[in-house]
């Protein structure tokens, strides 16, 4: 299978980083294909400047991401939690990346529209300070429903499955690969 692993953190030497290194390991030896794009070190404008009603060129990590998308078959996001939600550089590649045309198209009449990606799954391994029962209580997963509800339903990626890592501020080393190794046990069952 071809898998597309996006670190969402900035910081490569993240917790986040960690679980997207091994990630790519255990999916390398499980036998999948795997392409992966930090977006820490990705460059482009995450501001979509005038909606889309000005065409806003692409830069070339855009169009490597939208060139990994189409390959994929299964879409692995790992993020922190921030503020209740993605961190802002994500929702400005989502933005920047799935674009009229690309990953939807509205019908010239009605209120319906061709979901592009159709033939996709995903993944979204999350991480944060606070326990997963806080999010769904307190925000309601905000950070979930806006992935996997009004991004990824809208373009068509489904199944999309998730995994939380909460309470990370108190996982010393030894306890953050204990999360790691039981998060990829069965990495066949995740992709």
């Amino acid at each position: 299978m071809n898998v597309y692993i996006l670190l969402a953190h900035p910081e490569k030497q993240s917790f986040n980083g960690q679980i997207a290194n091994e990630y790519e390991n255990a999916a390398r030896l499980a036998g999948h294909v795997v392409r992966r794009q930090n977006l820490g070190d990705m460059d482009f404008d995450p501001i979509l400047w005038k909606g889309y009603a000005v065409v806003q060129e692409l830069e070339p990590d855009l169009k490597m991401a939208q060139s990994n998308i189409l390959w994929c078959n299964h879409w692995v996001i790992i993020y922190p939690v921030w503020w209740g939600s993605v961190p802002a550089l994500l929702k400005g590649f989502f933005d920047r990346t799935l674009l009229p045309g690309f990953a939807f198209r509205h019908h010239t009449k009605g209120s319906l529209w061709d979901k592009l990606l159709k033939g996709r799954s995903a993944h979204l391994i999350t991480t944060s300070d606070a326990p997963w029962w806080w999010l769904y209580f307190s925000y309601r997963n905000s950070d979930l429903n806006t992935v996997k509800r009004a991004i990824f339903y809208y373009c068509g990626i489904t199944p999309v499955t998730h995994t939380r890592v909460g309470r990370v501020r108190f996982l010393d080393e030894d306890m953050r690969r204990q999360k790691i190794s039981k998060l990829l046990k069965n990495i066949n069952s995740m992709i």
